[in-house]
């Protein structure tokens, strides 16, 4: 939801006697003071509907983490993608080795996991 939104509802809050006045101006001071933080800019500057003016949702945020998943260069034994997963996960590449094997002998679908990963996750620098 972007800050114009969230402006709005605030307003139909307040225009309803949900908020009062002192409580309008808390909330909305606090929706301009996270935006500031989020985005690291003056809210002030750029006009209040631009699209700049998003905020993050959890979702958002909980996916710039995954961006970062890259298949490994120096530890890998066919396409680097256990030895990225041990980067990124923390746990040791060995393991993941085992939880593809496992999943192949076991479901069938540890293969299938593995080749897509190798196609679609990019490489390390």
């Amino acid at each position: 939801m972007n800050l114009a939104d969230e402006i709005k509802r605030l307003h139909e809050l307040h225009q309803s006697g949900a908020l009062t006045d002192a409580e309008f101006a808390q909330a909305k001071a606090k929706l301009l003071e996270s935006l500031t933080t989020a985005n690291g800019s003056n809210p002030s500057a750029s006009g209040a509907g631009s699209s700049s003016n998003t905020l993050l949702t959890d979702t958002d945020k909980a996916y710039i983490p995954l961006n970062q998943f890259r298949r490994s260069k120096s530890d890998q034994w066919l396409g680097g993608i256990c030895g990225g997963l041990g980067k990124f996960t923390g746990l040791e590449s060995w393991i993941w080795r085992l939880v593809f094997v496992l999943f192949s002998f076991y479901f069938g679908s540890g293969l299938v996991a593995y080749l897509l990963a190798w196609i679609f996750v990019p490489e390390e620098e």
